[in-house]
């Protein structure tokens, strides 16, 4: 493919790995990378958590994706610039019926997480406010979220392999028994080509990196999708390349080779 004209960039899996902060090295090859090209994240953390790595990062300008592409926020203000929600009655019904004890966290766009119940502490960010899971529904959400304690992400995933959520998008985690529904049609990949359109890029101009179930969309939608070296099969199945684990530096690896004739 041509040189990059707009980046995009899954956070967890992808810049950073579990807790800690992005290294010296992808710091540096994003800022490399955002000298020649419009660079942005795309991920499934909402828009308080998606501002750590933001400043992590020192990312200020353009947009971000945040909630697997339900919410766009200006990334220089933190502006919430346009949110797609969707009333999550029916979705939460099946959820309660296929994971028995999991726990629910409906997602507070500006403000954090409204919850069934505690979550573990530093699994959300914002302010977490419990409702109850009868509660949930009474206010439309970008992103609804089941966490099923004591499961392990194979179990969850067999589980979900029963739901059939006509108004929703559902993904996995691949490291966690989380499961993630936005609004039906929504998802990284369809932000992303909205992004693209505005700004004029063809999507073979186009790089995204991910390495996850949530970011499969979007390899597939760009020119050229790089999954992460950890990544599942099925992700990196969907991916033109794969580059090194995250733990390797593997984002900083890709983004030097692309930009390398930028230098």
């Amino acid at each position: 493919m041509p040189r990059p004209r707009l980046v995009a960039l899954d956070i967890d899996g992808t810049i950073v790995h579990g807790r800690a902060g992005p290294t010296p090295a992808v710091r540096a090859a994003i800022a490399a990378a955002a000298e020649h090209a419009a660079v942005m994240l795309c991920t499934g953390r909402s828009v308080f958590g998606t501002a750590v790595a933001l400043d992590q990062l020192g990312l200020d300008a353009g947009v971000t994706l945040t909630s697997n592409g339900a919410v766009e926020i200006d990334t220089a203000t933190r502006e919430i610039r346009s949110v797609r929600t969707f009333d999550v009655t029916g979705a939460l019904a099946r959820l309660r019926a296929t994971f028995p004890g999991a726990r629910y966290a409906s997602e507070h766009v500006g403000v954090g997480q409204r919850v069934s119940e505690p979550f573990p502490d530093g699994l959300l960010a914002g302010e977490v406010t419990v409702v109850g899971a009868d509660a949930l529904p009474a206010e439309p959400t970008p992103k609804l979220i089941a966490y099923w304690p004591g499961r392990t992400p194979e179990e969850t995933r067999m589980r979900a392999a029963r739901l059939e959520i006509a108004d929703a998008t559902m993904t996995l985690d691949h490291e966690f028994p989380w499961v993630t529904l936005v609004p039906a049609g929504v998802s990284k990949a369809s932000g992303l080509a909205r992004v693209a359109a505005r700004l004029g890029v063809d999507r073979g101009e186009v790089l995204a990196v991910g390495d996850g179930d949530n970011d499969r969309e979007m390899l597939r939608w760009a020119g050229h999708g790089v999954a992460m070296g950890q990544a599942p099969p099925e992700v990196r199945a969907d991916a033109d390349e794969v580059t090194a684990a995250v733990t390797e530096d593997g984002l900083a690896r890709i983004l030097e080779r692309r930009f390398a004739a930028a230098a």
